[in-house]
């Protein structure tokens, strides 16, 4: 299956977190093949120069930027989000960056440390960018969720408890809250020409997402992932795919697999449980007054 698109993205500007290695970075190459200013973030800065030097010579655009965020802060993720909004327009936010077996801690803002890198520090930067996604419509949001939702929970009482989880339900339930976050999301955005839809990567073999697995758990799941994995260079094109296809203008709400519509997890139809998630996710990123652009009415 082939994910190409020709769709020409000049004058467009790409956000894309986990931009400096694995399948984001490959999204974030593919896109800026097509002409788009597309803006790298994630942790390490030696990395994230060393992948925008590799982009530019990759595709001759000089008009890839990078950003530093830690996701497991939020006063980062709130930097970041005063950087980007101060852009002329952002038209694609990619929330690619995540983690799995992280420590069973909580972060300096008393959340699950795996809850808050791959589900809080993506709802907090994109609820701060919605007003300026809204202002540069045509936009659209793309959201990483994976197969272990199916076995996540959402638990509003117990989604930062320590113990509870292990690396596989705390990473199904942060990507179950991805993927419900993004349905409220279509929900919330219908006319205002935002989009959002969600990809699930299946198997990747060659990134480094495995690292924090300690040493024969981790060479065996390698194993398993080289065997049957997809490669990154593939997932990147999927991703560039949902951000740029002109086929996918106004389409919302889905979730998206190889590049075809997939049937998406059928806790996304609870009207309920996705609007409480929303407001729920607001108070534990401690959205405060000045942040809130909902009660402005800018939508």
């Amino acid at each position: 299956m082939t994910c190409d698109t020709k769709a020409k993205l000049n004058g467009k500007v790409v956000v894309v977190t986990g931009g400096s290695s694995g399948m984001g970075f490959e999204a974030a190459k593919n896109l800026a093949n097509q002409g788009a200013r597309v803006i790298i973030a994630s942790k390490t800065e030696t990395k994230l120069k060393a992948a925008r030097d590799q982009i530019i010579a990759a595709t001759g655009n000089q008009n890839v930027a990078y950003k530093t965020v830690d996701l497991a802060s939020l006063s980062s993720v709130r930097n970041l989000a005063n950087e980007l909004n101060m852009e002329d327009r952002v038209n694609v936010l990619i929330n690619n960056a995540g983690a799995i077996a992280l420590p069973d801690t909580l972060t300096a803002d008393d959340l699950n440390l795996t809850m808050q890198v791959n589900y809080f520090g993506a709802f907090l930067l994109t609820y701060l960018l919605l007003p300026k996604l809204i202002s540069s419509a045509p936009s659209r949001i793309v959201n990483g969720v994976a197969a272990t939702m199916y076995v996540g929970e959402i638990n509003f009482d117990h989604w930062n408890d320590l113990g509870r989880y292990n690396p596989i339900t705390a990473l199904g339930s942060s990507k179950l809250a991805v993927d419900l976050f993004t349905a409220e999301l279509d929900r919330r955005l219908k006319n205002t020409g935002v989009t959002s839809n969600c990809y699930d990567p299946y198997l990747v073999k060659d990134t480094n997402l495995l690292s924090n697995i300690p040493g024969v758990f981790q060479n065996v799941s390698q194993f398993f992932l080289n065997m049957v994995g997809q490669r990154k260079e593939d997932v990147g094109k999927q991703i560039a795919y949902l951000a740029a296809a002109p086929e996918l203008e106004g389409v919302s709400g889905k979730l998206y697999k190889f590049c075809y519509e997939f049937k998406n997890h059928w806790l996304v139809h609870d009207r309920w449980l996705t609007k409480r998630l929303w407001e729920e996710s607001k108070k534990a990123v401690k959205i405060t007054e000045k942040e809130d652009w909902e009660v402005k009415n800018l939508i």
